[in-house]
Parts: structure tokens; C-alpha cells; sequence
């Protein structure tokens, strides 16, 4: 590797690659580890079945549990960093005929509509309002 590599600043899908690789290494390596120590736990118990089924249920139990812990939160970020980034069109997109005629139509570039800001309704008149108003005389 030389220095020019080095200086180069990391790109966000580089960091992203690297969280992905050295997180599942840790995992894998935990499970490993775990499933070592289970082995020579029921190795060493000379084949004591009660004691074995104990050992190597705590020891799936704590490989499933960090493999899905790993994976849930892996979920979470990746579903967070989506909904975080903003939603560019696709290269040569055409906008539908519903966002073209909307953004046409406010911009007062439709023949026959202006650009006029939306009509804010009146207030309703309460009972006592309408109470408190003279009535005409018959």
C-alpha cells in the first residue's frame, strides 16, 4: 500500500464495506469461540448426558442469540441509513403524469390556471354567535 492510498480519504461504501466485514468476523469468531468452549466442556465431562444436553443448549442458546443480535442490528442501521438518505430519481426518470400536471398547475404555466395560494375556509359561527345577533323585525 503506498501513501497516495493512504491519504486517500475513506468513501462512505468503503466504511460500510469494512463495518460489514469485521462485524460478521466478530460474530463468527464469537460463535466459534463459544462452540470450542462447548466441546471441551462435554469433553471433559467424559459423556455425562444430563450435564452434555445442559452445556450444549447454553451453548446454541448464546451462538443464536449473538447471531441474532448481530443481524437485527445490522437490519436496523442499514433500514435507518435508507430512510435517512434523501430519494434522488432514477437516472432518466420522467416524473408521472399526476407530479407534471400538479407542478404545472401551480406554477401558472397551464393555460387557464394562475399560481394562486389555496383558499383558507372561514371560520364556522358558533351557537352563540348566532344567538347574539340582532333578528330582523316583522
Amino acid at each position: 500500500m503506498s501513501n497516495n492510498d493512504r491519504a486517500r480519504p475513506v468513501r462512505e461504501l468503503d466504511l460500510e464495506r469494512y463495518r460489514a466485514r469485521y462485524g460478521l468476523t466478530a460474530v463468527v469468531m464469537s460463535n466459534l469461540a463459544i462452540v470450542g468452549v462447548a466441546v471441551f466442556g462435554v469433553w471433559q465431562l467424559h459423556g455425562n448426558d444430563a450435564v452434555s444436553v445442559g452445556v450444549l443448549t447454553a451453548a446454541f442458546t448464546a451462538v443464536s442469540g449473538t447471531t441474532t443480535a448481530y443481524l437485527g442490528i445490522k437490519a436496523v442501521s442499514n433500514t435507518a441509513r435508507a430512510m435517512a438518505q434523501p430519494q434522488a430519481p432514477a437516472p432518466g426518470a420522467v416524473p408521472g403524469p399526476a407530479a407534471t400536471s400538479e407542478a404545472a398547475a401551480t406554477s401558472g404555466k397551464v393555460p387557464g390556471t394562475a399560481a394562486t395560494p389555496a383558499a383558507v375556509p372561514a371560520p364556522a359561527a358558533s351557537s352563540d354567535a348566532a344567538r347574539e345577533q340582532p333578528q330582523p323585525q316583522e
